[in-house]
């Protein structure tokens, strides 16, 4: 009886420390979260100008550009899977990795090669213990991500875009993330970067009856795309990967609290246990104590 206590001793402390140390790291998360999210909310002004910039371009001429014109047939897609460098966030990684597959496996039913890069050290492992072979792959900075991981990331999908077929060139480059919708919530969400869909003024053509007026391009609107629509690219990706990095600490924080509440709920169960075993060796002990008398007195 007395091994069994010193067992449920041992199982409470036990969890006691694995509850301090989910609880630090679910309140290291939570503060994680605003500078991730300030991070986003100031990548974004950018972004909408940008993109009301290519828009303008794109909707109001009819040049035909080589990253806004749909390919006749499409034989190779790149998709982008956006994971983390680290893990203990829930199905958070999972979930993007299960999206990005399932694309592919979309675009496989379709007829088309896929072309697998990738950023975070969980996605990466995930590919190489499986076999899977990448095209390009990034690590090292999940948590805080850098413009300049953002551009070198842009500029190896634009290079397979304008490449041939015969030196592994791709028609379409879809991008797989987690969008940040709350704290509680972390969607999985995928995009086609390239070619570009411009809905934006087709949108605000269709809902209102403003006459717009007639923009005269200098210099021309090619050499305008050209300059714009790469920086579009490297925004659209930076965006993603702020998004993805407060997704994660959202994701993380709702880990841990999870497993600070099932640490306490052990806790309740062993100490339950312990002293119910207390109670056993007590009785045991009382009774071993009242044989003897008996035994003597008679």
């Amino acid at each position: 009886m007395g091994a069994k206590l010193r067992e449920y001793k041992q199982k409470i402390s036990s969890a006691q420390t694995t509850k301090k140390i989910t609880k630090a790291m679910e309140l290291i998360a939570a503060s994680r979260i605003q500078k991730a999210m300030t991070r986003v909310r100031a990548s974004e002004p950018f972004s909408r100008a940008v993109t009301r910039a290519v828009s303008a371009v794109a909707t109001h001429t009819d040049i035909d550009h080589p990253l806004t014109r749909e390919a006749e047939t499409v034989k190779r897609s790149a998709i982008l899977i956006l994971s983390s460098d680290r893990g203990l966030a829930g199905a958070f990684n999972s979930q993007v990795i299960r999206e990005g597959m399932e694309l592919a496996e979309l675009l496989r039913s379709q007829g088309k090669e896929v072309v697998f890069y990738l950023f975070g050290r969980k996605a990466v492992g995930y590919f190489q213990f499986r076999g899977i072979a990448t095209a390009g792959e990034w690590t090292g900075d999940a948590d805080v991500p850098s413009f300049s991981t953002a551009e070198e990331m842009s500029l190896a999908l634009l290079e397979a875009y304008e490449n041939e077929h015969a030196d592994g060139g791709v028609d379409e480059i879809h991008v797989v993330y987690n969008r940040f919708v709350s704290m509680m919530t972390q969607e999985a969400v995928q995009v086609r970067l390239l070619p570009l869909e411009v809905v934006e003024g087709v949108a605000e053509e269709s809902t209102s009856s403003e006459v717009y007026p007639l923009y005269e391009f200098e210099p021309d609107a090619t050499e305008v795309l050209d300059k714009l629509l790469p920086v579009y690219i490297q925004s659209r990706i930076f965006n993603a990967l702020l998004q993805s990095a407060a997704a994660k600490q959202a994701a993380t924080q709702k880990a841990m609290k999870s497993a600070s509440d099932n640490a306490d709920k052990l806790i309740t169960d062993y100490t339950r246990l312990r002293n119910n075993a207390r109670q056993a060796e007590i009785t045991q002990q009382i009774a071993e104590i009242v044989g003897g008398a008996d035994a003597l007195a008679s």
